[in-house]
């Protein structure tokens, strides 16, 4: 059974349209509220954050009264990057956390990812049985007067989620002597990320912190690197570091500028955690991970597994195979020891903690190397054109052209309407071929 509203992270699309609207962002605060009121937790509390998108003040007061309507007793926390959420919903005890954002997207879009109580994100079942709730009528659902929650701002979320993350490292930790870069993407960091930081004794340069409600993840933060590298060898800094909207995603850039990007960031941590006798099982990719990074865990006897694409998908493997670290090739790195989901800033503070006495971020990446890899990103009005026969047909023939020099992977975004078309190969020329065959089929 394929879900309705639920896609691979939570609910996302463009507001004030389909399912992202104040009616819907209701019935979705509603039935979330009702099914975790049946868990007959004796607090009935749901915490809500949000990034900065504009559509966040029309869109957070809908969710609000429908889990006040569904009885349940709501904290607004404001802009608060989504393991902030994820961290608080576990130390305030709360039923569920709800994060308004649409991550990495443009401003016109807008979503929810929704956690338990133990500041995972949701399962498919929870999911699915949250959606059957959505479509009863909304009488059923409403409580009594009597039993309606109460709604209260919390002003110190940030200040509390910046706590617990220098928590998971010794008290005499600290950066001084490094100038650091940060884009916090005019988006859910844009207060935590140099906060935390400046709190370390780092020289910090901030960019991408001013957010105006429409420039979340324009030409900045993880999706558009390409700012943090010019940041860091305009202000000679020895690190860059950026984040995406809701700041559960980093790629990082070296002292001479070279962009590091997830899989490479996954590399150096876990030969880290390994040395140091903190990894635990092996470490979990996607589908999307460079096939390098594979060999790589190879030569250095890691167990290496892929998940789906999807940071929701690898936590599961994670569990499943009781492993301690996971991530994808686009930021989004768990690290179990300290966190149930993606957080950039937990990483970050990872990375430096592993660069404090004086080694240069270049030393300490670029551990392996990249098979040559090229990903499009098709826009298309109706992602089930992946099932047409034609297109079909090229995949076959493009993997028969391949003959084993490499590897082809074509799927819908859970995010957005785009086919996704990666390959990677050894042979570039070959590799490009391939992908723009496949490329104007579906054009």
């Amino acid at each position: 059974m394929t879900k309705k509203y639920f896609g691979t992270d939570g609910i996302r699309g463009k507001v004030n349209s389909r399912h992202i609207n104040g009616d819907m962002f209701f019935k979705f605060g509603l039935a979330s509220g009702t099914y975790f009121k049946s868990q007959k937790k004796k607090k009935q509390i749901a915490i809500i954050a949000k990034d900065t998108r504009l559509s966040g003040y029309s869109l957070e007061p809908a969710l609000v009264s429908g889990l006040a309507s569904a009885g349940m007793h709501v904290y607004t926390l404001g802009p608060l990057p989504t393991n902030g959420l994820a961290m608080l919903t576990k130390a305030m005890k709360a039923n569920m956390g709800i994060m308004i954002t649409a991550s990495h997207n443009p401003y016109y879009d807008n979503g929810l990812k929704l956690f338990g109580p133990d500041g995972l994100k949701l399962s498919d079942k929870i999911e699915k049985k949250i959606e059957k709730l959505i479509d009863k009528k909304i009488e059923i659902n409403l409580s009594k007067p009597r039993e309606l929650g109460r709604v209260k701002r919390l002003e110190s979320a940030n200040k509390d989620y910046i706590n617990i993350l220098k928590m998971n490292f010794p008290k005499d930790f600290n950066l001084r002597g490094l100038r650091i870069v940060i884009d916090c993407a005019n988006g859910a960091g844009y207060k935590a990320g140099p906060e935390l930081l400046k709190s370390l004794g780092a020289k910090v340069f901030a960019i991408g912190i001013k957010p105006d409600g429409l420039n979340i993840n324009k030409t900045c933060g993880s999706t558009f690197p390409n700012k943090i590298k010019i940041a860091v060898k305009k202000y000679k800094a020895h690190i860059g570091i950026s984040l995406d909207g809701d700041a559960d995603r980093i790629i990082m850039c070296d002292e001479k500028g070279q962009v590091i990007d997830g899989d490479q960031i996954i590399a150096a941590l876990a030969i880290r955690w390994k040395n140091k006798k903190m990894l635990k099982g092996g470490v979990i990719g996607t589908l999307m991970s460079n096939y390098g990074l594979e060999k790589f865990f190879k030569l250095q006897k890691i167990r290496f597994l892929r998940s789906n694409v999807g940071d929701r998908y690898v936590k599961e493997k994670m569990q499943k195979y009781n492993f301690n670290f996971g991530g994808e090739q686009s930021g989004h790195i768990i690290l179990g020891k300290f966190a149930t989901t993606g957080d950039g800033l937990l990483v970050a503070l990872e990375v430096l903690f592993s660069i404090r006495k004086g080694k240069k971020a270049s030393s300490f990446f670029n551990t392996f190397k990249k098979v040559p890899q090229i990903l499009n990103n098709i826009e298309v009005k109706d992602k089930s054109i992946i099932n047409n026969t034609k297109v079909k047909n090229t995949i076959k023939k493009v993997k028969k052209i391949m003959n084993g020099q490499g590897r082809i992977l074509v799927r819908k975004s859970g995010t957005e309407s785009k086919i996704r078309v990666m390959g990677e190969s050894e042979n570039r020329k070959l590799l490009e071929k391939c992908i723009n065959l496949i490329t104007k089929t579906i054009k």
